[in-house]
């Protein structure tokens, strides 16, 4: 949920999202709120059995076909689900996608971060290496420039995780297989935010050039990392509304309520969008993972 609070708390973002869409956030298993230690001995999912289990939460609650915003790995997992699910799927918005098999280099810095978490778990090093990935220099801040809120918030929600659930997930995505092949099949529409000074900028051009041009459109953002949502969401705005205005949804007028939100679009404050105060109860949803 740490991946889109930027984007909720911008009142523009806010409103285009909340006037069209119920809101359904999905974490990776043992990354929801509470979330206790996963057991060493449960079986690890692949990014196969996680685009499954997008599929059984949209049964869950009987959803149809929806629009989908994934950041990094999530945009992976969301396309591969789209890969698989094309009728369920409207569209992708997808912030710094990944879509080929890890790199060496990237493999190699996984498996860093992996044995760190193992020896001595979510340590300062390892907060270092996760906010490198996330942000940019600008946000991170040096000896000269002080440390912006958004990385010190982050640093304070990393604290929360659990080690070793953060392995396993790295260890799912490691051993993602590459999709690219796959990409020109792909006839949904999609929308991919890449900020200029993310590690995953080439792949998500990649990306880009694999998709068919006629269903795609890339937008580069400058001196950003990859949490285009944190860093800089007004950025997203204006595509974002042309992008959704081709499904016929729009942004609501400023002098009107919403008809489908007790909101008024004018003044959604930051506090209004957390779960408690919308009235929704957050469980996590249990899923099967297949096991050979």
């Amino acid at each position: 949920m740490s991946c889109f609070q930027g984007l909720f708390f911008c009142p523009e973002a806010a409103s285009l999202l909340l006037h069209n869409f119920c809101i359904y956030h999905i974490s990776p298993p043992g990354h929801e709120l509470g979330a206790a230690p996963i057991y060493p001995t449960d079986s690890v999912p692949s990014a196969d059995d996680l685009a499954d289990q997008i599929l059984e939460v949209l049964n869950f609650f009987g959803l149809g076909a929806v629009m989908c915003m994934g950041v990094t790995a999530g945009a992976y997992i969301l396309t591969l689900f789209a890969m698989k699910h094309r009728e369920r799927v409207l569209g992708l918005i997808l912030i710094s996608p990944l879509c080929k098999a890890p790199s060496w280099s990237e493999w190699f810095y996984n498996r860093v971060v992996s044995n760190l978490l193992y020896f001595y778990g979510m340590c300062g090093v390892v907060k270092e290496f996760l906010l490198q990935r996330y942000f940019s220099k600008e946000v991170r801040g040096n000896i000269e420039i002080p440390e912006s809120d958004i990385a010190q918030a982050c640093r304070r929600l990393l604290d929360e995780r659990k080690s070793v659930n953060i392995m396993r997930f790295l260890d799912a995505i490691d051993r993602r297989p590459d999709i690219s092949s796959g990409l020109k099949k792909l006839k949904c529409r999609t929308l991919i935010f890449i900020g200029d000074q993310s590690p995953f900028y080439a792949e998500a051009v990649h990306m880009a050039a694999n998709l068919d041009r006629g269903y795609c459109a890339l937008v580069e953002v400058q001196a950003c990392g990859s949490m285009v949502t944190e860093e800089q969401p007004h950025a997203m705005l204006v595509p974002m509304e042309y992008f959704l205005m081709g499904y016929g949804l729009y942004r609501p007028s400023y002098f009107t309520e919403s008809p489908r939100s007790p909101l008024s679009p004018c003044c959604v404050s930051p506090e209004l969008l957390s779960p408690e105060s919308m009235g929704l109860k957050l469980k996590p949803i249990k899923t099967r993972v297949s096991t050979c």
